[in-house]
């Protein structure tokens, strides 16, 4: 039965990137905002990409020139609001037998440098792979190679951070709380909720974003009066983790005969990331992994490329995730762009449905839908967060080098990896962390190697984290350096422990 009621202005269905961006917007224009997640945030797409920030340099070979001048432009911003989790990272992509003449993939690179203005990144060249230190990695034909600019992003804290600068605006964030059904009444929605615990509210909404990502068609047709106007392709990108291949900060991209573009990165520092994969998908679109084929295709590509072989074994961890593309059954997935579509239903109180989208141009998305729906329920407030830093990205000139200095001269006593954890993940509000530490002791019980109750407590209360997925391979990535067991062992302390913070589903913020 339903146990309440709440009034918003926006309605806002899905955590992911563009969800959690669009709640920030709202809020921030003055917009009662309210976002649901059916699970948590950022558990789908949004977490598993290739955590590239990038104009998309393949896009140039089909003259999809508006969008790599579009995510170039989001480039710089996402750099500067979160500089923390999001900073630099040289591309290498060596010259193969079968790309284009090196003459054309320079030009293509000079293009890529120039349509539009960059301030933070140095541009691209041509390099010696024989004398430059990319070089020595790979197999020995490798001679001659190209080097260019783009940066890195932990994609699942970059929807956290959004979701919480969105909370900080006003917006109420629900987590593990399923958009059930939405009917029109009057000139009105009415959403019914369904929370984790089996309670329901109902939810009163001037207007409607459908940000369900792969799920976008489904719950339109599923769960509103609105028919899906169409129905996207699912391709699937998957990825593998193996041990660190090369000891330099480069990362590599490798353009295979079938035109599918691998990058391999460094991740985690003790790791490579190589993806990704490109495969159409029709199974269940909550629980995507990656097949055997991909697997070997990705060893193999690797390969190709690099001197040491890699082997199924060398494989420590996999992901996947769905990209909802539109596009003709027919076309390539490599060929089918990355932009987005906004479908608007305004029979009566609007709906509009996201289509596609990348993480690179998510701030973009969320300003064009806000655009779009404001003034139809009354709102004239300005744009407003090209220029707003997300939680913690306020690091003094941007400098996270010497954020992280003045973090160690303060906190003598903390153990360098640990504070130079907390210092990339939290930014300036690792000093919330830190307020009345003195000791190793004051941060509360090591729960896990490096993970202390004073953290666990911290992402329950502020980051909606709930269970140890949620913070092991979301809100972190530790389970990468953990035993084995440690997801068990911290679910059952999380048991034992229940949070004294705002509890998940319930409305923090209330919207009325």
């Amino acid at each position: 039965m339903t146990d309440a009621t709440a009034t918003c202005d926006l309605l806002v269905v899905g955590g992911g990137i563009n969800g959690a961006g669009i709640a920030r917007d709202a809020a921030g224009r003055g917009l009662r905002t309210l976002l649901c997640e059916q699970h948590d945030l950022a558990s789908h797409t949004s977490s598993a990409s290739t955590k590239l920030i990038h104009g998309g340099l393949r896009y140039l070979e089909f003259y999809d020139f508006g969008l790599v001048r579009k995510s170039l432009r989001e480039r710089e911003i996402v750099l500067r609001s979160a500089p923390h989790i999001c900073w630099p990272m040289r591309f290498v992509l060596p010259h193969d037998s079968h790309l284009r003449p090196a003459w054309m993939i320079r030009a293509g690179l000079f293009l890529y440098d120039h349509l539009a203005r960059r301030r933070l990144l140095p541009g691209s060249e041509a390099v010696n792979l024989r004398r430059h230190p990319a070089g020595a990695p790979l197999e020995a034909r490798y001679a001659r190679g190209f080097v260019y600019s783009d940066a890195w992003v932990d994609d699942a804290r970059l929807v956290v951070l959004t979701a919480m600068d969105a909370r900080e605006h006003g917006a109420t964030v629900m987590t593990r709380t399923r958009c059930a059904r939405l009917e029109r009444r009057g000139e009105r929605w009415v959403a019914t909720l369904a929370r984790a615990d089996g309670s329901t509210i109902e939810v009163e909404a001037r207007a409607v974003v459908n940000a369900t990502g792969p799920w976008v068609d489904r719950f339109l047709d599923g769960s509103t009066p609105v028919r899906a106007t169409h129905h996207p392709r699912q391709v699937k990108g998957s990825h593998i983790v193996v041990p660190r291949l090369f000891e330099h900060r480069y990362a590599y991209i490798f353009q295979a005969a079938d035109g599918r573009i691998v990058f391999a990165i460094p991740f985690e520092d003790d790791y490579t990331l190589i993806g990704t994969t490109e495969m159409d998908y029709t199974d269940d679109l909550a629980t995507p992994a990656i097949a055997e084929s991909e697997v070997e295709y990705l060893l193999r590509l690797a390969n190709r490329y690099f001197s040491r072989d890699l082997a199924r074994k060398d494989v420590v961890w996999t992901f996947a995730g769905l990209r909802p593309l539109l596009a003709d059954p027919k076309d390539r997935a490599t060929s089918v762009t990355r932009d987005y579509v906004l479908d608007l239903d305004t029979a009566s109180a609007p709906l509009l449905s996201i289509y596609g989208g990348k993480l690179t141009t998510y701030r973009k998305l969320a300003e064009d839908v806000v655009d779009e729906l404001a003034p139809r329920i009354g709102c004239t407030a300005a744009h407003w967060t090209a220029d707003a830093p997300l939680p913690g990205g306020d690091l003094p000139s941007a400098d996270f080098d010497a954020f992280h200095a003045s973090l160690v001269k303060q906190h003598p006593w903390m153990p360098a990896t640990l504070l130079h954890r907390w210092a990339r993940a939290y930014g300036t509000r690792a000093m919330r962390l830190l307020e009345g530490a003195r000791s190793l002791a004051d941060l509360g019980e090591e729960v896990l190697p490096g993970l202390h109750a004073r953290e666990i407590n911290y992402l329950r209360r502020e980051e909606w984290a709930t269970t140890a997925d949620d913070m092991l391979y979301r809100r972190s990535k530790l389970a990468l350096h953990l035993p084995a067991d440690s997801a068990v062992i911290l679910d059952e302390w999380l048991r034992r422990h229940p949070s004294a913070g705002p509890a998940d589903g319930s409305l923090v913020h209330p919207p009325g």
